[in-house]
């Protein structure tokens, strides 16, 4: 059914969110009483530099009633605010409470409600949503012959096999609902969302159910004024998942799970559970699906589904908590209708790599290893750490990191990366990651500033690539050791972020496939 003035009316009535609709003296309910109010609407945006004949436009955020000059001329059919910009445009008004929420459940109408066309899969936590999510579609996908689509905080796949990079960890409600009607309509079967805190926080998914939400695990992050004022809110937002979905997969071991099983029961979600035994199958918290070393190196781990045992897996990407991810996207998948005992789709997680995330680099030149990662705080931290020492340890590795923070937000990220690595490397060199207003040179000095370890070393180098060729040069000059390299927060990112424009960088790994000789032609 087109969405018209008078079925979006009726639609944010019945969420109670419409206060009135107005039109020049006109102020009423009923949209009857607005000429054309039964015309379709042709497109809908949020940008009015799209604006076209038809268009319905949503004015959130710090809009300002400037923005409208000249969209009378270009055909503007109506507007979704919440406050009277009658003086700016003839166009009526749906004045409502809160335009995000509006937004999210009328772009799901105009879209034609794509989501029910699909299984959809929404995956929070503080660590592991992505590699999580590229592990469940690969499942997904094996199970249904390429008919699972992802969006996640690195890349997009309307189709089951074709990527594009992704600007939001979770896409604007308009921009999810127009991707999923794509989607739909390339006749995929499912679709694997990642879910930020964000996600909740500002309404991008509200109104929106989940087939199967997970909820990894959740530690503290995104602590800033413009974030999340405190852990409390980060975790709240995190936990609405749970209610808005009709089956939840769990991380066993994750903090405060009891709260989110109490949540699960109060909504009535049945709960499956996954959990890493990494001191053998039966020494760990229970959980419905487990993951286990294979080998002394964990370089291969088995798992268990249900106490059925699914065999033994070798993932391309490295780390324990990669298999904590496989673990997950078994459960999700499992609980997204794919049978345990399809082990070809199952075993589909095995060559899944994800750019920029523990991808290695040895150098021809010297005893020297570098790891590209996406580690970005104090749990991902120590996990990238802690899979260097359980690696490496025997050969007493000299672990180098090249780290920044981001700008403007999540501060509380600056002091926790300092604390998670300085009494187990070497050397700091700290760098630029993305920013919005401050300067680069000040967040590295303020995080060299929480060093209190005297026997690490550090460096303050604010371009990245010039931070990058000291560690390197640095490893050779301690040949005699083994190093590892840690080139965190950027992957394989082609930009950085400075004073709110995107500043063209060769990336992490071609940085240091250049240092090393790699790949070069």
């Amino acid at each position: 059914m087109a969405l018209t003035l008078a079925s979006a009316a009726e639609l944010l009535r019945a969420h109670h969110l419409l206060r009135e609709i107005i039109h020049g003296d006109v102020w009423t309910l009923d949209p009857a009483r607005v000429e054309g109010s039964d015309a379709p609407f042709v497109d809908v945006t949020y940008d009015t530099r799209t604006v076209e004949k038809g268009s319905l436009l949503f004015c959130k955020g710090n809009f300002k009633a400037a923005y409208l000059d000249g969209v009378d001329a270009k055909g503007l059919a109506a507007y979704v605010a919440e406050t009277d910009l009658s003086a700016a445009t003839k166009a009526p008004g749906l004045i409502v409470d809160d335009a995000r929420k509006a937004m999210s459940l009328l772009s799901a109408a105009f879209f034609g409600r794509p989501q029910d066309e699909l299984t959809v899969v929404g995956i929070t936590g503080t660590k592991g949503k992505t590699t999580t999510a590229y592990f469940t579609q690969a499942i997904l996908n094996a199970a249904s012959e390429g008919r699972a689509a992802l969006f996640s905080s690195v890349d997009n796949c309307l189709d089951g096999h074709t990527y594009k990079e992704s600007d939001l960890t979770t896409p604007e409600s308009l921009d999810a609902f127009r991707m999923m009607r794509e989607a739909a309509n390339n006749g995929m079967k499912y679709l694997v969302m990642e879910v930020s805190s964000q996600a909740y926080k500002v309404d991008r998914v509200y109104g929106l159910t989940f087939d199967v939400g997970a909820f990894l695990n959740i530690s503290p992050d995104h602590i800033s004024p413009i974030e999340h004022p405190t852990f409390e809110d980060y975790l709240n937002c995190k936990r609405r998942i749970t209610a808005n979905s009709r089956t939840l997969v769990l991380g066993a071991d994750c903090a405060h799970a009891d709260l989110i099983r109490e949540d699960a029961a109060a909504a009535n979600v049945p709960v499956t559970t996954f959990a890493l035994h990494n001191a053998g199958r039966d020494e760990g918290t229970p959980a419905d699906v487990i993951a286990w070393p294979a080998n002394a190196d964990h370089s291969a781990y088995d798992l268990a589904a249900d106490g059925a045992e699914l065999g033994g897996f070798r993932l391309a990407l490295d780390g324990d908590f990669n298999y904590a991810n496989a673990a997950a996207a078994v459960a999700i998948a499992h609980a997204a209708g794919v049978p345990l005992d399809d082990a070809t789709a199952l075993h589909a997680i095995e060559p899944i790599t994800i750019a920029g995330r523990m991808e290695r680099f040895e150098d021809p030149q010297s005893n020297t290893i570098a790891i590209v990662d996406y580690a970005h705080n104090f749990a991902s931290v120590t996990a990238l750490i802690d899979f260097v020492y359980e690696r490496y340890g025997k050969r007493d590795p000299r672990i180098t990191l090249v780290t920044g923070s981001a700008g403007n937000k999540a501060v509380d990220r600056r002091k926790e990366i300092v604390e998670a690595a300085e009494h187990r490397i070497a050397n700091f060199v700290f760098t630029a990651e993305d920013t919005n207003t401050e300067p680069f040179i000040d967040i590295c000095m303020e995080m060299q500033g929480y060093i209190t370890d005297p026997n690490v070393t550090s460096t303050v180098i604010s371009d990245r690539g010039t931070a990058i060729t000291n560690a390197v040069y640095d490893a050779r000059a301690h040949a005699d050791r083994f190093n590892v390299l840690l080139l965190i927060g950027k992957g394989n990112e082609r930009w950085i972020k400075d004073r709110n424009r995107h500043v063209p960088y060769e990336g992490d790994d071609h940085v240091i496939e250049r240092l090393f000789g790699l790949n070069q032609k």
